[in-house]
């Protein structure tokens, strides 16, 4: 995924974040920005609350896969052929948080991601036909 549009307010920002495909040669302006992003299928919006930067007293985010803060916690990505992307992931080293084979939600769809040190999760690298979606 590329950042495409990035929107300050207040005490906040707002990142928008699409795969690249199907933009071409669009040359990506502020007036065409909104319109080129919003009218695709597949759009994250991360928003990130600015002040912890600098509080001594901030003892992290909660993750959403464990207590405290049990919740929100993983971003799902569809892929064409299940086994050969948990196949590619295991090749790149990915630690799965929860394989497909776990839990609840075998058939549909399945949380995953690299594992960092602070337990957030996150997926680093993905192929989708062949094509590289990160750009």
């Amino acid at each position: 995924m590329k950042k495409f549009y990035e929107s300050p307010g207040g005490d906040f920002t707002n990142y928008f974040l699409a795969f690249p495909n199907g933009f071409g040669d669009i040359e990506l302006t502020d007036e065409n920005v909104k319109a080129q992003i919003f009218n695709r299928e597949g759009v994250l919006e991360l928003c990130h609350n600015w002040g912890t930067e600098s509080d001594p007293e901030f003892k992290g985010y909660a993750n959403g896969n464990s207590e405290p803060g049990r919740g929100f916690g993983h971003i799902c990505v569809t892929v064409d052929d299940l086994e050969a992307a948990c196949k590619r992931f295991d090749d790149l080293g990915v630690k799965f948080k929860k394989r497909p084979e776990e839990g609840k939600m075998r058939v549909s769809h399945f949380p995953f991601g690299a594992v960092e040190p602070d337990d957030a999760v996150v997926c680093e690298d993905l192929l989708h036909d062949g094509v590289d979606l990160w750009g």
